[in-house]
């Protein structure tokens, strides 16, 4: 039997990659704050044959999170945590985001992540065993100027999760970053801009599934947006201005 838990997995790529993993022999802890959303995901992974477990929780309450994990933990202990909650940052006109924005999108996407990996790399570590995966973005290579903050948040994500995986490795336990180009699901439905080479969660999904099979560092995709954002990084700021003038957006939130 495998355990694995899901952050955000009411929706878009957390409930594609449930549905991914969901079959006989596999138990579901799927985590996230819309209640109704959640069960309706744990029903369809529940027809495909998986026990599954639903945790309603807001990952920036510290306590909260560890407290779930923990309790998790106790019951079956974890083999695979996924780490995919996180919500958009920009602003509706285009505008400077602002700091109740920045700041909501670093606490999900950065701190709640921390929130939900670090309880798991203790216990994992303890006992030699186990996978984190953190969910980042394109976006860690090539910051979105509309979206400085989701940026910032995932190129962290990215180096941390780099550096626990090399501190990680003689422990047994595994870290794999993720970084997806556009893929279309309800968060990203709110950007108003282009969005070059995008995919369906599944096609995602089926992605990330394979790459954490075989222990990547980082699954990237996809493969062609990846080398340019990853080339972005090392171009003159002239150029990189230009390049990146394409990916300008808005998003439809509330400032």
């Amino acid at each position: 039997m495998t355990v694995t838990l899901i952050t955000g997995a009411s929706s878009g790529i957390g409930a594609a990659l449930a549905r991914r993993y969901a079959q006989a022999e596999a138990t579901l802890v799927l985590v996230a704050r819309d209640a109704a959303r959640l069960e309706a995901v744990a029903a369809e992974c529940r027809a495909l044959g998986a026990a599954v477990e639903t945790e309603r929780l807001d990952v920036r309450d510290r306590a909260a999170t560890r407290a779930v994990i923990a309790a998790v933990d106790a019951r079956h202990p974890l083999d695979r945590v996924i780490v995919n909650a996180a919500i958009n940052g920009g602003h509706p006109t285009g505008d400077l985001e602002t700091e109740e924005v920045a700041f909501e999108t670093i606490d999900i996407n950065l701190v709640g992540a921390m929130n939900v990996a670090l309880p798991a790399v203790t216990l994992m570590s303890a006992r030699g065993r186990g996978q984190i995966a953190l969910i980042s973005s394109l976006a860690a290579y090539a910051p979105l100027p509309d979206a400085p903050a989701y940026s910032g948040a995932k190129a962290a994500l990215l180096a941390h999760g780099l550096a626990l995986r090399e501190k990680l490795r003689a422990r047994g336990v595994k870290v794999s970053v993720v970084t997806p180009g556009y893929v279309k699901t309800p968060m990203g439905g709110d950007y108003k801009g282009w969005r070059p080479m995008e995919m369906s969660a599944d096609e995602a999904a089926a992605r990330i599934v394979k790459g954490l099979e075989r222990d990547r560092d980082v699954v990237a995709f996809p493969w062609l947006m990846f080398h340019a954002a990853r080339g972005a990084s090392l171009l003159p700021e002239a150029l990189r201005r230009l390049g990146m003038h394409g990916f300008r957006f808005q998003i439809r939130r509330r400032p």
